[in-house]
């Protein structure tokens, strides 16, 4: 770890007014989002906490707890300020929750770095994920922020899926846009979100030649289902 990424967890999350549990907590979402799970040590983290190594294990257990309650933290800071912009609405000031992502919380770089890693944590945490979006888009359809969806959980399902994978490849993001998502720069995210925003407001595929591809797809997609049928029926006794 930097030295410049030491001295930002301590202007961060050194607060004398937090609780042990909350530091012992942030300070490993900083340590794990910085050289992963596997690479980080209690003693390293209570170091950071300033708390000793047999107070992380009273309060989690084990460094997997400890990574339980990391993934649980990140989905409800992630939860609160995505039901802040839409219960915002239209009146959302982009640049206030611009802001309030940038608050010293190394989200992007945690989930970037424990995504990749993998384990059943990371599909508890991604399914989480999932079904808050699923709430997100259909205030956002009630709200007029979003267009209602054939297949909601789809939908829901395909853009996490998008971002997180983008998150993953953030090294390629850096190079084909110019983009750094792990430091989070405040220039780096306007540009992000632009680009994400017009590709999803605007598309990308006429709405004729959607249709047209659509209806093919249903059709194919159903001969399929009704095949695969065919050869279970075959194959049972």
């Amino acid at each position: 770890m930097t030295e410049d990424g030491r001295s930002r967890r301590r202007r961060t999350f050194d607060d004398p007014d937090r609780t042990a549990r909350a530091r012992i907590r942030d300070a490993a979402i900083a340590r794990f989002a910085a050289q992963g799970v596997a690479a980080t040590n209690l003693k390293d983290i209570a170091a950071d906490a300033g708390v000793s190594t047999p107070l992380v294990i009273h309060h989690f257990g084990s460094k997997e707890g400890l990574r339980a309650a990391c993934d649980q933290y990140i989905a409800s800071w992630i939860r609160e300020r995505k039901t802040a912009s839409m219960t915002a609405g239209k009146d959302l000031d982009p640049f206030l929750a611009l802001r309030d992502a940038l608050d010293g919380t190394p989200v992007i770089a945690y989930l970037a770095r424990t995504i990749a890693d993998g384990s059943p944590h990371v599909d508890q945490l991604i399914d989480e994920m999932v079904e808050d979006s699923l709430t997100y888009l259909a205030e956002g359809v009630e709200k007029g922020l979003i267009k209602p969806a054939e297949n909601l959980r789809e939908q829901a399902s395909l853009i996490c899926v998008w971002l997180l994978g983008a998150l993953v490849l953030h090294k390629h993001v850096k190079r084909l846009l110019g983009i750094d998502l792990i430091e989070g720069d405040p220039h780096s995210l306007i540009k992000w979100m632009r680009i994400n925003l017009e590709v999803l407001a605007k598309g990308v595929i006429a709405e004729d030649f959607y249709d047209t591809w659509r209806d093919a797809l249903q059709a194919a997609e159903a001969q399929t289902a009704a095949e695969r049928g065919d050869d279970a029926d075959r194959e049972t006794p």
